[in-house]
């Protein structure tokens, strides 16, 4: 059975992030829609993303002066329109046939940073080519070291500004969603940027996981002394939950911290990085950036995790539900949808600037 096209014009009917799920779902098969949108095991960390959110009730405020209000904020020496980027998201072809070239566009329309995945389906040297706005690059450290060391100098000749170094996913979570949907790429699709690369031998048939040449050449904290020593551009880690990790970050010469857990994607029972988000904030205690992901779906989102500390926030799979629907002009409508939100909520609890957001804007206790 055939699929829809990506719609042509976004329908007014559009009104929210949530609206374009279905009209993704409608547009990509069982296998791409499981990969892009499952979660590891019984994808409960998947869901409290989402619902944590409302765990956190928001205070009104009147008659505030928001005659000069501003969602800009500076982060690493770059100036934001606002606190959003989107996440680095692999294999974006599976959701509409420009790929990641449809979001990069996107992203500088609305003046905004993207993230772009190492598992990019198209090259990121291609990408960097039709960028108007902030590029970061997220790096997974490879079994091969030297490959690695090559990623990171194209990175830097192609004007990467930043390396987000994910460090949660040493091996990929239990996608039982994926499994039983027979997720696998289609001919033609493939990692582009790992072209070349040295891979692992093959486990035994035996082995489950401990023991696998994998899992031994994982890389440790060690590994990140050796990457500082490679590139002068600033280095994030991606997939800090625990304090004791983000006092580590600190002490090894990182320079920002993103509170993720995948996106539910890994280790199914970690709690919600909304939560998780305070306990890295007081760590890190304005040593480095906090930014976050998972979970954001308004404006109001993104308002409680900047009153929680954080200095931005990173948005995954609506943008890529956007993406499948309508191109290019839907993940540039989920941008505006939500700075548009962010202003809002800004207004109605009398926050002009986003250093004017903090726990105030909470109901005590949240």
């Amino acid at each position: 059975m055939s699929l829809p096209p990506p719609l042509e014009r976004i329908p007014p009917q559009v009104a929210s992030l949530a609206d374009y799920e279905p009209l993704a779902r409608e547009r990509m098969s069982e296998p791409a829609w499981a990969y892009l949108n499952g979660g590891s095991g019984d994808e409960w960390t998947l869901r409290e993303n989402v619902a944590a959110f409302s765990r956190i009730p928001l205070r009104s405020r009147v008659l505030r002066d928001m005659a000069d209000a501003s969602t800009k904020i500076s982060l690493l020496d770059a100036e934001l329109a606002a606190p959003i980027l989107l996440a680095p998201i692999a294999f974006q072809k599976l959701a509409h046939p420009d790929g990641e070239l449809a979001s990069v566009i996107a992203a500088g329309a609305l003046d905004t940073a993207m993230v772009v995945s190492t598992q990019a389906s198209i090259s990121l040297e291609e990408i960097a080519a039709h960028a108007r706005s902030l590029l970061w690059f997220q790096l997974y450290i490879q079994t091969d070291r030297d490959f690695t060391a090559a990623l990171v100098r194209r990175a830097e000749q192609a004007g990467y500004r930043a390396l987000v170094v994910t460090v949660d996913a040493p091996v990929n979570g239990l996608r039982n969603r994926e499994q039983r949907a027979g997720t696998a790429l289609r001919a033609g699709m493939e990692a582009v940027n790992l072209q070349g690369m040295r891979t692992p031998p093959p486990p035994s048939p035996e082995t489950l996981l401990f023991g696998t040449p994998l899992l031994a050449a994982a890389p440790t904290w060690t590994d990140l002394a050796w990457l500082r020593g490679l590139t002068r551009l600033p280095i994030l880690l991606k997939g800090i939950t625990e304090p004791a990790d983000a006092a580590r970050t600190i002490e090894a010469g990182m320079d920002g911290i993103i509170v993720s857990n995948h996106g539910g994607r890994t280790l199914d029972g970690v709690r919600a990085t909304v939560e998780l988000l305070p306990e890295i904030v007081e760590t890190a205690d304005g040593a480095v950036p906090v930014l976050m992901d998972g979970g954001i779906r308004r404006g109001n989102d993104i308002l409680r995790a900047i009153a929680l500390g954080a200095t931005a926030v990173l948005v995954g799979r609506p943008y890529v539900h956007a993406l499948a629907a309508a191109g290019a002009p839907g993940v540039a409508h989920v941008l505006r949808l939500l700075r548009a939100e962010l202003e809002l909520a800004m207004t109605l609890t009398g926050c002009a600037t986003i250093a004017d957001i903090d726990r105030a804007v909470l109901v005590r206790g949240a």
